[in-house]
């Protein structure tokens, strides 16, 4: 099994290798390995708050519930805590050795930058954790202060500037996708050669079309995820394992091939 596991990564080695321009897609599979967890896991975040708490309609028109969630958005606080993992570095190496047009990723952690991937790379389909921002005027507080207020006693933060509504810069169920970055996303994607789903159940829509555009435009495909996806029988290199383990290693790969 192990060599197995040793040809395919040789597979995926060579094929990042002779890309021109490789884009890479992650899901939660890749920020669980910091110990991040995942919504619908076992002991994912949908164990401990009701995800019909977590609509956009709600956070708006429902003053309890905007509380509740509030009160579930605290562990947002701790974002900046969090450390990348040998899969986020392994990815920052890829971008250092040129080999990165971007990083498509569903998470929301920041991780990808604070590994080393330039923010200019990285585009985030469902917002981020790392700011809270005003609905009425657009300014943008780090997590970390709305969390130190919610940790004081706020219930219901606003902004300082102009009394508006404030909420998570994450997208909520219900509220529109950043139209810019699907854009983005979607142009990145048919236009490489290469597509590495990292991390990805793919059965997140939109965000999981990107690979099939990818495909759809000739683009090969390597995905590296715990479990199968449906774009597993389009991928010239298909991997079941983790994440962190298995990219540092193609990477080594593709160092000692460009060396």
């Amino acid at each position: 099994m192990e060599k197995e596991l040793e040809e395919l990564i040789e597979e995926a080695a060579e094929l990042l290798s002779s890309a021109k321009k490789v884009v890479v897609f992650t899901g939660a599979g890749v920020s669980t390995e910091s110990g991040i967890p995942d919504f619908r896991g076992r002991d994912g975040i949908w164990t401990k708050y009701d995800p019909n708490d977590f609509t956009y309609q709600k956070f708006l028109n429902d003053p309890e519930a905007r509380k509740r969630i509030w009160r579930g958005m605290s562990m947002f606080g701790k974002v900046g805590q969090v450390e990348p993992n040998p899969g986020h570095y392994a990815l920052s190496e890829l971008d250092g050795l040129g080999k990165l047009d971007c990083v498509i990723t569903q998470n929301v952690d920041g991780l990808h930058q604070k590994a080393g991937v330039a923010e200019e790379k990285v585009i985030e389909l469902h917002g981020t954790t790392r700011y809270v921002k005003c609905l009425s005027c657009n300014k943008r507080y780090p997590s970390e202060e709305i969390a130190k207020r919610l940790e004081e006693g706020v219930e219901d933060p606003v902004c300082d500037d102009c009394g508006g509504m404030l909420k998570p810069a994450a997208v909520f169920f219900g509220e529109p996708m950043p139209i810019k970055e699907v854009a983005e996303a979607q142009r990145r994607s048919q236009g490489c050669d290469l597509m590495m789903v990292l991390g990805s159940t793919l059965v997140v829509y939109p965000a999981a079309y990107m690979p099939a555009y990818a495909v759809e435009s000739g683009a090969k495909l390597v995905i590296i995820n715990l479990e199968p996806t449906p774009m597993d029988s389009y991928a010239q290199v298909c991997i079941h394992d983790k994440v962190g383990q298995v990219l540092p290693r193609i990477v080594q790969g593709v160092k000692s091939r460009l060396a």
